[in-house]
């Protein structure tokens, strides 16, 4: 069942989500060549902390980690630790923030110093599609109006979608119904009303669509190992169509 939301309700996860922004801008400015993920991931805690939040990512079914950092190939749900980010490489930052019992939760991938062209590409498609979802995110259409958007204009462009990892609602827990699939046949899924507030977030990857998880049991890759860049942002859906909330 898909919740809308009652204008106090989107007021708190506005709140959570603004944060969740404070966070991702703070850690674009900091973020450099030797630092390790863990670093990153303290730096985050520290300031989400500070805000008067609490990662909301840390301890959910058993995550051990402050937020997300993902490297290279590695999809999603990196787990920080003593690892060196390098130039040239690329870096996922997923941050989820739970504030006065409401969440928020973003992603970007930053640039660690010059990238090849390739990766250029991928990262500037993968943001560009995150805001084709959030045009189809209007009352009326359907959740996988979203999906479509998404899934063809990152092929248009040579990439393809996870398909195993989705968007998805979120509220009082970071991710709640429905699930909102990266790719998907417009004219499908539940119609979207105002005051429906979830999390649309592209995940691509520069080869196959297929994933793994390493035994770690939480680092998603590319099964072939290609690059992966991820974008995502908490949206709120009103009569004047969806706004951001991250």
């Amino acid at each position: 069942m898909i919740i809308r939301r009652s204008k106090q309700e989107i007021a708190k996860i506005a709140d959570a989500s603004s944060i969740v922004s404070e966070v991702i801008r703070h850690l674009q400015n900091i973020v450099e060549s030797g630092m390790t993920t863990q670093y990153i991931a303290d730096v985050a805690k520290k300031y989400i902390v500070k805000r008067g939040g609490e990662p909301a990512f840390l301890g959910y079914h058993g995550f051990p980690g402050n937020i997300c950092t993902s490297i290279n190939y590695e999809v999603v749900h990196g787990i920080p630790g003593t690892k060196k980010i390098k130039e040239g490489e690329l870096l996922k930052i997923d941050v989820g923030v739970r504030y006065k019992g409401y969440c928020g939760d973003a992603a970007s991938t930053l640039k660690i110093g010059r990238v090849s062209s390739e990766a250029e590409k991928l990262i500037t498609v993968t943001e560009e599609s995150l805001y084709e979802g959030i045009k189809k995110a209007v009352e009326h259409n359907r959740l996988h109006d979203i999906s479509a958007a998404v899934q063809i204009y990152n092929e248009k462009h040579g990439f393809s979608v996870v398909r195993d990892y989705t968007g998805h609602g979120i509220g009082q827990q970071v991710h709640e119904d429905p699930p909102i699939p990266n790719f998907g046949k417009s004219g499908r899924g539940p119609r979207i009303k105002t005051g429906m507030v979830f999390c649309i977030e592209p995940m691509v990857n520069a080869g196959g669509h297929k994933t793994e998880v390493l035994p770690d049991g939480w680092t998603v890759v590319t099964e072939d190992r290609s690059l992966s860049a991820h974008f995502e942002h908490t949206i709120v859906i009103t009569d004047n169509g969806p706004m951001i909330l991250t």
